[in-house]
């Protein structure tokens, strides 16, 4: 590759030694990537921690909390005796935006960018600092700024094409911006270049937003496959939960996100995704349980409001109300650090604030990201803003494209009925219980509902279901009489056995014209072209020049005879 070509290589040795610019970070699935030189000589110690996050991650997978703690310490005393190595810039950069994705914390942030800055200083985008170039356009996706990211990410495909650590950039940024075959083009070009697990890892990330399912989930499985240590194995088992939830699978959901935190108990998304599944199987109080315990490990915005949401189904409308205030207080932080969550917040507004807040703050995502979340967003704060036709366009471009969502097909459904759409409402409320009937503690009950509203009769019954004048039976016709048989020529006035004994006289004609060569054979030209083809239909013995003596002369083709209809009678 092409920062290896240009690095010295790191060694690992008994010694303390340096992680120099020979090793590349960026984020890759929302996890570190590190792609270190080869290692020489064999050491029978195991790896300190800061090894294993270099080595654990190569492959493009996530690293254990303690190892990536271990590995910014290190590179943070490093780069205070070595304030000009670009690289260790680099690395020290990414690796915070590694701890920020673990934590949820957006205060890693600005020390990620701080140190990915320092390293351009260092060394410029012109001269080919991929490193601090791809953990850019990573920080960019973290957030949510995909305009951004998506510029960093064509920066270096266009200056190192076969550089494979700018496609994931570039696969976040494109799906973000709803440029969803662009994104799939970036994946198949990682799969081509890398392959392995952030291969499988970003292929069923693409595959899930194309609707594609069964691809995604069978990704998932080789990703699993592929994984090496507990950190790479649990992020991969909290992703095949996170399908199977989607799929209304609630108890095999469970059991993804159980495994996944027996792999590794530091998985917060396991533990988030374990509250969602225990709430979807009526087990209400632990749900609340985990999603408090996920919260204390990552103050996530979603985490709040879906436990918010939960809490106001369960009637403990104080414990909700203070859950959403979780959720506004965690937005407002991260706005501070440069976090756009914008999305997250106007879905609590939209049914729980101010929708008319929603619609105005969506527009503006609109304006920069057409993905089909702001579309589906956008078109249920319009519709709780009294705007239901706009609504229907977005809800429309939301569930279009094929994503198997169950809260946008409810959304659709609901702006379907209120114009008046009964059977496009019908079918739309019917899907999103199909995929998913636990999709939303408090939308799933009302989908419910209004589907079985949509099912009776409306009032007075249909129209003209009861006509005025009492039904009368139709007048059938009469069946058509039985044809007279037609009677021999020749004979005439013989009884059965004179027919039956003509008959048998044609048959034998016929099978003696079959065997001197005429029939339905005979009637096919050869074909006049020297050596050209027969018609379909004609056995090769019979062809100009075929083997068995030459063709039949005929002083006139004549035409395939055409096989006889049968009428059949009525009775």
């Amino acid at each position: 590759m092409e920062m290896e070509s240009q690095q010295p290589p790191v060694t690992f040795s008994a010694r303390r030694t340096a992680m120099t610019a020979a090793v590349a970070v960026v984020l890759i699935a929302g996890a570190l990537v590190i792609r270190p030189a080869q290692q020489h000589g064999d050491d029978p110690r195991p790896p300190r921690p800061e090894q294993r996050a270099m080595a654990s991650v190569g492959m493009g997978a996530p690293a254990a909390a303690v190892d990536v703690n271990a590995l910014i310490a290190d590179r943070a005393r490093w780069v205070k005796g070595h304030p000009a190595d670009d690289g260790a810039w680099a690395v020290l950069g990414a690796a915070y935006l590694e701890q920020a994705r673990r934590t949820a914390d957006a205060g890693h942030y600005p020390q990620a960018e701080a140190a990915l800055k320092r390293s351009l200083a260092l060394r410029p985008a012109e001269k080919g600092n991929f490193d601090a170039m791809v953990g850019m356009g990573a920080l960019a996706n973290a957030r949510h700024d995909f305009v951004t990211a998506r510029k960093w990410g064509e920066l270096v495909r266009a200056q190192a094409p076969r550089n494979w650590t700018a496609y994931p950039v570039l696969i976040d940024a494109y799906s973000g911006l709803g440029a969803y075959k662009p994104a799939e083009a970036a994946m198949e070009k990682l799969v081509a270049l890398r392959g392995g697990l952030p291969g499988f890892l970003r292929a069923s990330q693409v595959y899930r937003d194309r609707g594609w399912r069964e691809d995604a989930a069978a990704a998932l499985e080789r990703a699993a496959g592929a994984a090496r240590t507990p950190a790479e194995k649990a992020y991969c088992l909290y992703r095949i939960g996170e399908l199977a939830w989607e799929r209304g699978e609630a108890e095999d959901a469970l059991r993804s996100y159980e495994g996944a935190l027996r792999t590794d108990p530091t998985q917060g998304l396991a533990l988030g995704g374990r509250a969602r599944a225990l709430a979807a199987l009526n087990r209400t109080g632990e749900a609340v349980r985990d999603y408090r315990a996920a919260l204390e490990e990552m103050p996530a915005p979603q985490l709040a409001l879906e436990l918010g949401e939960l809490l106001e189904a369960a009637g403990q409308e104080e414990d909700a109300q203070e859950a959403y205030g979780v959720l506004r207080a965690q937005v407002a932080r991260a706005g501070t650090y440069g976090v756009q969550e914008d999305l997250v917040l106007s879905r609590y507004e939209a049914d729980h604030a101010d929708p008319l807040a929603a619609v105005r703050r969506l527009r503006a995502q609109w304006s920069r990201h057409k993905s089909v979340q702001v579309a589906d967003a956008l078109g249920w704060a319009l519709f709780r803003s009294g705007e239901p036709r706009e609504a229907l366009w977005y809800a429309r471009k939301a569930t279009d494209l094929g994503m198997r969502n169950a809260e946008f097909a409810y959304h659709r459904g609901v702006v379907e009925r209120d114009l008046g759409d009964t059977a496009a409402a019908r079918r739309h409320l019917q899907e999103a219980l199909r995929t998913n009937p636990h999709f939303s503690p408090l939308l799933a009950p009302k989908a419910k509902l209004a589907l079985a509203a949509l099912a009776e009769p409306a009032a007075g019954g249909p129209e003209n279901m009861q006509p005025d004048e009492p039904w009368v039976a139709p007048v059938m016709p009469k069946p058509a009489p039985r044809p007279a048989q037609k009677r021999p020529a020749a004979g005439a006035g013989a009884g059965p056995e004179a027919a039956t004994g003509a008959g048998a006289g044609a048959e034998a004609a016929a099978r003696a014209e079959r065997a001197s060569g005429a029939g339905l054979d005979s009637a096919v030209p050869a074909d006049p072209k020297p050596g050209g083809r027969a018609r379909p239909w004609a056995k090769p013995e019979l062809a100009a020049g075929a083997v068995g003596g030459p063709a039949r002369a005929s002083a006139a083709p004549l035409r395939r005879p055409t096989p006889t209809r049968h009428r059949s009678h009525t009775p």
